[in-house]
């Protein structure tokens, strides 16, 4: 199933649930959010998106902690939820995903690898953690978790 395929079966059972979403990106910086908004009607239940491509971003526009951003790292599972659980609040939308990793080209000692993302999916039932390691050049790794992302979509909304 293409990208554009399965975009449009989120948003078709967005509408059906009368539900909402929107998204928190840092290393993808919008291609999810562009990926949903290439379909006709996503207006209908695509809320907006916040692109903390900066640690100082997830700070100033999420309220992230700096303590926290030393303590785990912006490439973190930790990070990635706390993007999710924030943005849902700040977009009000009933689910909202993120995005933070590592897309490369180089990685510096003691942080995470080229290829490691941290995804999650934020709802008011709770959150769904992904973290994967990707192979492949910079926007390869970027395509790459977004089509995971949508998988994940699919998979919950049914």
């Amino acid at each position: 199933m293409s990208e554009s395929t399965k975009a449009e079966s989120i948003v078709k059972s967005l509408k059906e649930k009368g539900l909402t979403i929107g998204s928190v990106e840092s290393l993808t910086a919008g291609l999810f959010s562009s990926t949903i908004a290439t379909i006709p009607g996503a207006s209908e239940v695509f809320k907006g998106s916040i692109a903390t491509y900066t640690k100082e971003e997830k700070m100033n526009l999420l309220g992230i902690k700096k303590d926290e951003i030393i303590k785990y790292g912006v490439v973190s599972q930790h990070i990635a939820n706390e993007m999710a659980m924030r943005g849902r609040k700040r977009l009000g939308v009933d689910i909202c995903v993120s995005f933070t990793g590592n897309a490369g080209p180089t990685s510096e000692p003691g942080c995470a690898p080229v290829g490691r993302v941290n995804m999650c999916i934020s709802t008011k039932y709770g959150i769904v953690e992904l973290q994967q390691d990707f192979e492949g050049l910079r926007n390869e790794i970027r395509s790459a978790c977004v089509e995971m992302m949508l998988d994940q979509l699919i998979s919950i909304l049914g």
